[in-house]
């Protein structure tokens, strides 16, 4: 199976093609010709191919050529659209990065052209394979904790610039915190609420943290009101400091009538202290929730497993921030129509 990844403008296209490239019975090229947009210090293009031991095209008509059963498209979220219509056009199937798009419009956009092409789109969420949201998910379907009341969730994170500076230009981003850390928990709710869709969106932001370093928020409060009466707050702030030992986490509290259910996605860790750096360390074990997203991309979900999410849930997530930037604005909710 021959699979290109468009663009190496996101943090993950480096780790996915380091995973295609060990995975038997797989060829991966990479390419990422817009490395005039990466600011300055950051390893774009041919470098991180090699690194990662995959092959190399310098431009996209050739990334094509070459005949990929699968692309992976990881730009800026803002030049999303281009690169899925055009696999589309090909007939490829196609894993976008998150968040689906950086406007409705264009989430819409992409979505029709895979569907008029008969093209599966699907968008990397990878939270959705941690074994810790399998046990949560499992507890909630089974209806042993009861009908859910309420959520509190929060993905927080390090301040992204130190890899990507795009992260934090809107006109690349699409926006700031609230644009990069709202969906991977609006996509869990997604898929854990069922039927049950948005309603109204309500959302505080700010940049207090590193003040006068960008333009975009970088800390925000989202609630969100589903259609069975749930409400779900989530954190999405760029919090953790700079001294930090990991780049950030994704925890989750359900409170159900018959029980509180709690998750951490990513504290599978050894946690400790180096006298020699005079900072704390972790050390991850565990599952790599990114290589069984690509897995089941590929190959398909084993029987009664986990999915990748699809363009429409995407759209729905996307649709959630739109409105809470919307909100941020007015300083009202915004409703949404719950389709």
């Amino acid at each position: 199976m021959k699979v290109a990844v468009l663009s190496f403008a996101h943090v993950h296209a480096a780790g996915y093609l380091r995973l295609l490239a060990r995975m038997p019975g797989i060829e991966v090229l990479g390419s990422d010709p817009d490395t005039d947009l990466a600011a300055p210090g950051e390893v774009r293009g041919r470098a991180v191919a090699d690194a990662a031991g995959a092959a190399y095209a310098d431009t996209y008509e050739e990334a094509f050529a070459w005949g990929p059963d699968a692309v992976i498209v990881c730009s800026e979220n803002t030049r999303h659209r281009p690169l899925v219509e055009r696999a589309a056009a090909y007939g490829a199937p196609v894993l976008c990065e998150k968040p689906l798009a950086a406007t409705v419009e264009d989430g819409e956009a992409m979505v029709a052209a895979c569907a008029a092409a008969g093209v599966r789109l699907a968008v990397a969420h990878p939270v959705r394979f941690s074994p810790a949201y399998a046990a949560l998910k499992a507890a909630v379907d089974s209806g042993e904790a009861g009908p859910v009341l309420a959520v509190s969730g929060a993905n927080n994170g390090a301040m992204p610039t130190r890899a990507r500076r795009w992260f934090a230009e809107p006109a690349l981003s699409g926006g700031g915190a609230l644009m990069d850390h709202t969906v991977h928990i609006a996509d869990l709710l997604d898929d854990l609420f069922g039927d049950a869709r948005p309603v109204e969106v309500y959302a505080q932001t700010n940049n207090l943290l590193y003040a006068g370093e960008v333009d975009a928020e970088t800390a925000g409060l989202v609630a969100i009101t589903y259609s069975d009466g749930t409400v779900a707050t989530i954190d999405c702030s760029w919090s953790h400091p700079r001294s930090h030992p990991s780049w950030g986490g994704l925890e989750l509290t359900v409170v159900a009538e018959r029980a509180t259910l709690e998750m951490d996605a990513f504290d599978q860790k050894v946690h400790g202290f180096s006298e020699r750096t005079g900072r704390g360390i972790e050390l991850p074990f565990g599952v790599d929730l990114d290589e069984r997203m690509l897995r089941t991309f590929l190959y398909g979900a084993e029987e009664g497993g986990t999915t990748v999410a699809d363009g429409a849930g995407g759209l729905r997530t996307l649709r959630v921030v739109a409105a809470g930037y919307a909100s941020a604005r007015s300083g009202r909710p915004v409703p949404l129509d719950g389709g």
